[in-house]
């Protein structure tokens, strides 16, 4: 049986992944309402990784035994100036989440959770990967500035993009 607290720790996160998703969702009509079809394919991979992610919390909560206890999704926003503060919004949610996983890292090192640690770890690894990606286009978007036609040579390169089911853990 997984300790209350640490059971209290993952549903906590469950809600924060499942905000994310939310955030997201929001974001991707953003750009759908700019026709920008890239960004929001890019936005749609998003999505689903942090539904995976959330979907990863929820079974492990499951398997330790413990009880997952879905609470209120707040409200994401659903309005940005342009797409570079929408992605700098991005960027802040994403340090956030880093630092929310860190206080789940921290109550599994308090109660000696080892599994969860090692659970947790995939996460924080990830973080860094979604973090970087975010920076990465982020500072693009800087770069371009007015630039409609880099604009869309962007928004074309984010259409690439593809979503990977994660082995969690």
């Amino acid at each position: 049986m997984i300790d209350k607290k640490m059971e209290q720790a993952f549903n906590e996160q469950i809600n924060a992944e499942f905000f994310s998703e939310y955030l997201y969702l929001s974001m991707k009509a953003y750009f759908a309402d700019l026709n920008l079809p890239g960004f929001v394919n890019w936005l749609s991979v998003q999505v689903q990784e942090e539904h995976a992610h959330g979907m990863g919390m929820f079974d492990y909560l499951i398997q330790r035994g413990g009880t997952v206890k879905l609470s209120e999704i707040a409200k994401p926003d659903s309005c940005w100036a342009s797409p570079v503060e929408c992605f700098r919004k991005i960027s802040e949610h994403e340090q956030l989440v880093t630092s929310l996983i860190n206080k789940r890292m921290d109550v599994a090192e308090e109660v000696k959770d080892r599994a969860a640690m090692h659970f947790l770890d995939w996460y924080l690894k990830e973080q860094v990967e979604e973090e970087d990606s975010v920076c990465n286009v982020l500072r693009t978007l800087e770069l371009i500035g007015d630039d409609k036609h880099a604009l869309l040579m962007l928004d074309r390169e984010l259409a690439t993009r593809t979503f990977t089911q994660p082995v969690i853990g």
